[in-house]
């Protein structure tokens, strides 16, 4: 994982990376995708959500940026937010969900810190899907709890794992 330091924060918003980094108080961090087990899984969480956007009143943003504080930003695999937040470029309010999709490249470690950020920011739920072991994990309240359904607590917006991965075989 490349990290490259002292790119002032006007630099980081105004330049296009392909794929997007995260931006951790002054370094760039790149992210680990590009595999299509992750491209898939992610495409059809984002698809299921788009379906019920109207319903549950959700914008669905895949790989946005999110603000965290004034000098970090992450760029989630996947976010949804309440549509009354309105249209932005760069998320700065607390999503309902953030689902990220482990890589096999991707370390546990890294993701506690990347976890506690989105806590950080008061994300309602926080979502971790690893494709290879077709298991899901809610880690809203700091643990890793072993899931294949999903809530944002207080609504109806939900996703059903196991349908997502039967829908992939």
């Amino acid at each position: 994982m490349a990290t490259t330091t002292g790119i002032p924060l006007s630099e980081y918003l105004a330049t296009s990376y392909s794929p997007d980094c995260d931006f951790l108080d002054g370094e760039l961090q790149e992210r680990n995708l590009g595999e299509i087990e992750h491209a898939k899984v992610q495409a059809a969480i984002a698809a299921w959500f788009y379906q019920h956007r109207k319903q549950w009143e959700l914008h669905v943003l895949p790989e946005v940026r999110i603000q965290i504080s004034a000098t970090r930003f992450r760029v989630a695999d996947l976010c949804l937010v309440a549509r009354e937040a309105g249209e932005v470029d760069v998320v700065r309010h607390a999503p309902l969900a953030i689902i990220e999709i482990l890589s096999p490249e991707d370390r546990v470690s890294r993701y506690h810190e990347r976890l506690a950020d989105y806590r950080k920011m008061g994300a309602l739920s926080l979502w971790i899907v690893d494709p290879q072991a077709r298991q899901g994990y809610d880690c809203s309240s700091g643990n890793w709890i072993r899931t294949l359904h999903f809530q944002v607590p207080g609504t109806p917006i939900a996703l059903d794992l196991a349908a997502i991965f039967a829908e992939l075989d």
